[in-house]
């Protein structure tokens, strides 16, 4: 006969004694640790320790159940999150409420004080999704799909910053690694995956506002670093402001509410130390410029329509800008710039493309820089975006080549992979190259630094770009794809933002608009409306001076990026030490 099974005698588990623990333990505030209820230490093993409970021992809640549960606990404070974020995307163009910015980030500083990393890393998601997803809405014209995916790459990286903020809310001067943090946060964004996307840094929602001439001092990083140093200031005043409000009468609540007016006080000193910075616009020589925008016949993933036609455009309005001149109805400019690929065909490969350009050059007299998508000479099958200066008499010269590519717009990561399951990249046909120098042209008789279309959201370009003696920017640009769309508006703001950070003026010539011409302090002295013909004439200043800003370079943005982490190291050595300490008491 088989041997009959050893009875097991199991413990209750609610049943008090040495070394058990209460299931129903109080949480230690931004921790996520338990502490027990009673006397007993958590050094002791349980007696029931590693044996199976009991069938009548309650079921513990299975993982459906738990997330349920999660969700509905932090559905206020998500969506207070989310609430913070909408708002902070309406501080950004085209609807350019630029003081939202500061109430947005006090939000999700008081959202994810005093909670765990991974409680922080969800409330900053819940933040920045409908901000992304708001703020990049203009690519719905790709497709929602892509909205939604690029919405939420990019709020993987405010995630971090979530968890970071809530880590480092345990340390004293909090506000200032918090601000510290947000420039950590674009320092990876823009640089991550794939070369980095900088839209939706703060700075660029505040390309017209006290903080703006922080620019000329440390760039948009700068920028940035006050918006979100005055929203610290101000979330911490409003937990001063709490602790005030539960304070006892007398001399004791008059002291309380000294840090709420200090905090709020210095939120506001922040806010105005920008009028404090000279913005150099002094010019040291001046050139007269025409900027044509020939339009294109749809807005859309279709803009080009027939080969030609967007080419056809910008000859014709350079033939009328001709005619002008000679009928004295306007001055004659310098120089001439057309935008990105105001020459849809390759016109070292065509024929007909070149005749055209070299008729409109010759007509207005004077260097034109055109636009154009060539074939790249040394790599088959890929192209080049190059903005390049077309002589009246020596014809074609020098050229620019657009270093930054967009992934996934102007080359496809991953190319045979990806395209086997997302068929639209198959509108990629080519892979653009890219360039390997800055744009600096000499352009009649102007030394100027041309940057192509998104490429002006990128510091390091544009600061290369001025170092190497661009007297002023120009930014050559194709928004035809995303026009009505607030695209052109953001873009547009980027400029602003350029022209304070380095003392230049800054030019952008698109296909269908927003055309403008914005001067060193960042005023937007012309510009055009959207899908029209137009022709802009101005006199620019030619700067040689630079700013701070162009002589620290991104000195500035590493070291508060790595004061940042060092103030999450911190925080997290010294719980890590209040731990053990605890422990070693018991």
């Amino acid at each position: 006969m088989p041997a009959r099974p050893p009875t097991i005698t199991r413990r209750p588990r609610d049943t008090p004694g040495r070394g058990t623990v209460s299931w129903n333990t109080p949480q230690l505030e931004g921790r996520g640790a338990t502490v027990p209820s009673g006397p007993e230490t958590l050094d002791q093993p349980s007696p029931t320790a590693g044996t199976p409970p009991s069938d009548d021992a309650p079921a513990r809640p299975g993982r459906l159940a738990r997330s349920a549960r999660l969700v509905r606990r932090e559905a206020p404070r998500s969506a207070l999150a989310a609430l913070a974020g909408a708002a902070l995307a309406a501080a950004f163009p085209p609807y350019d409420l630029w003081p939202l910015s500061v109430p947005a980030v006090a939000a999700l500083a008081l959202l994810t004080r005093g909670r765990t990393a991974r409680q922080g890393a969800w409330t900053g998601f819940a933040f920045a999704l409908p901000f992304f997803f708001l703020l990049l809405r203009w690519l719905h014209v790709v497709g929602y799909d892509a909205v939604v995916g690029l919405s939420a790459i990019e709020a993987l990286f405010v995630a971090a910053l979530g968890a970071g903020l809530a880590v480092s809310s345990r340390l004293p001067a909090w506000p200032l690694w918090g601000a510290c943090l947000w420039i950590t946060e674009e320092w990876a964004r823009d640089r991550l995956p794939f070369g980095g996307f900088p839209w939706g840094r703060l700075a660029f929602a505040n390309t017209g506002s006290p903080f703006t001439p922080l620019a000329a001092l440390g760039g948009a990083p700068l920028v940035t670093f006050g918006v979100a140093l005055a929203g610290g200031l101000l979330a911490y005043a409003a937990v001063a402001a709490r602790r005030w409000r539960t304070a006892a009468g007398g001399p004791g609540r008059v002291r309380a509410a000294l840090p709420a007016v200090a905090a709020a006080a210095l939120a506001l000193a922040v806010g105005l130390a920008g009028y404090a910075v000279p913005v150099p616009t002094k010019a040291d020589d001046t050139v007269d410029i025409a900027i044509v925008q020939g339009n294109v016949q749809h807005a859309g993933m279709d803009f080009l329509g027939r080969p030609m036609m967007i080419l056809d455009n910008h000859v014709d309005a350079t033939l009328q800008l001709a005619s002008d001149i000679r009928a004295g109805r306007v001055k004659k400019p310098d120089l001439v710039i057309w935008p990105e690929n105001s020459s849809d065909l390759d016109p070292f490969q065509y024929p007909p493309a070149r005749a055209r350009i070299e008729e409109a050059v010759r007509a207005v007299g004077v260097p034109v820089l055109v636009g154009a998508l060539v074939d790249h000479p040394g790599k088959p099958g890929y192209i080049d975006n190059k903005g390049i200066v077309w002589d009246p008499r020596t014809g074609p010269g020098a050229s620019y080549a657009k270093q930054h590519p967009v992934p996934f717009g102007e080359y496809v990561p991953f190319r045979q992979e990806l395209s086997k399951v997302i068929s639209r990249l198959q509108r990629v046909p080519r892979d653009f190259y890219p360039g390997d120098h800055t744009g600096v042209l000499d352009i009649g008789p102007a030394r100027l630094g041309d940057v192509i279309c998104f490429e002006v959201a990128y510091d390091e370009i544009v600061h290369d770009t001025v170092a190497a003696g661009a007297r002023a920017l120009v930014v050559q640009t194709n928004n035809a794809t995303y026009g009505r769309t607030g695209q052109p508006d953001q873009q547009l703001a980027m400029s602003r933002l350029r022209a304070v950070e380095h003392g230049r003026a800054v030019v952008t010539a698109a296909t269908s608009g927003i055309s403008a011409v914005v001067a060193p302090d960042g005023k937007v002295l012309q510009r055009t409306e959207e899908f029209t013909r137009d022709v802009l004439t101005a006199r620019i200043p030619l700067r040689d001076g630079t700013t701070v800003a162009d002589r620290v370079g991104a000195g500035p943005e590493w070291a508060l990026a790595i004061v940042g982490l060092l103030s999450c190291a911190t925080a997290l050595l010294i719980g890590r030490r209040a731990r053990t300490e605890k422990k070693g008491q018991q």
